[in-house]
Parts: structure tokens; C-alpha cells; sequence
């Protein structure tokens, strides 16, 4: 698998999303992706209760540990690289975490435009 270039969606390098838990689609740390990643974890989200159980509500409970899998369960205030398809249906009903656009990859822009991105974005 060949990662895309790491550079985020303000045109600079890619920073790290979250090392604890671990995320991205090559479990890296960062919201990395290459043609393989089909969902496009590309967006580094802020974790809230409400989008935790609006996830869970459509299908992708990430609240819930998965020792087989060595998924910790995600809580409020976890970084994560969310699907920017999820994250763009998240916004579209009203829900959609905060979002670190230093750690969010340019990919996540073929979805999301940088408008809604910039909606959410973090200190």
C-alpha cells in the first residue's frame, strides 16, 4: 500500500492525530490513506458524546471496546480518523465533532469541502 503525500487540507504537512488510542487507517497515529482506504479515514475528529451515539445510532459503535481487535473503545475528548463520509452525514444532521485540520489529510477535501471543515475546527 502506498500512502498518499502527507500533507493536510491547509497545504501542510500532515501533524499527528492521536497516538493514544491509536488511530488511522494505517494505525500510524495520523489520518494517513492510500487507494486501499476505502472509507477515507482522513479527518482527525474530537470525540463528543453526542456523535459517539449518533455513530453507534447508524452502525459504527466506536464507543465500545474491541479487545480482539485492540480497540480501546473511543470516549469524549479522543482524537480519532473519522471517515470524512461519516463526518460529512455526521454534519448534515447536526452532529459532527470538532475537527484538527493540521492533523485532517487534503484527501478528506474530495468529500468535505474546506468550508464545513473549517466549521468545526479546533483551537
Amino acid at each position: 500500500m502506498q500512502k498518499e503525500p502527507q500533507i493536510n487540507v491547509l497545504g501542510e504537512p500532515l501533524q499527528p492525530c492521536s497516538t493514544d488510542p491509536l488511530t488511522g487507517f494505517f494505525r500510524d497515529g495520523s489520518c494517513n490513506t492510500c487507494a486501499e482506504d476505502h472509507g477515507s479515514h482522513t479527518v482527525c475528529a474530537v470525540m463528543t458524546a453526542e456523535f459517539l451515539a449518533y455513530s453507534k445510532y447508524v452502525g459504527n459503535d466506536l464507543s465500545t471496546p474491541m479487545p480482539a481487535y485492540s480497540f480501546p473503545g473511543l470516549k469524549p475528548g479522543d482524537h480519532w480518523c473519522l471517515c470524512a463520509g461519516r463526518f460529512l452525514q455526521a454534519h448534515d444532521e447536526g452532529c459532527a465533532p470538532l475537527v484538527n485540520l493540521h492533523a485532517t489529510h487534503q484527501s478528506a477535501l474530495d468529500i468535505v469541502p474546506l468550508d464545513v471543515l473549517n466549521l468545526y475546527q479546533t483551537s
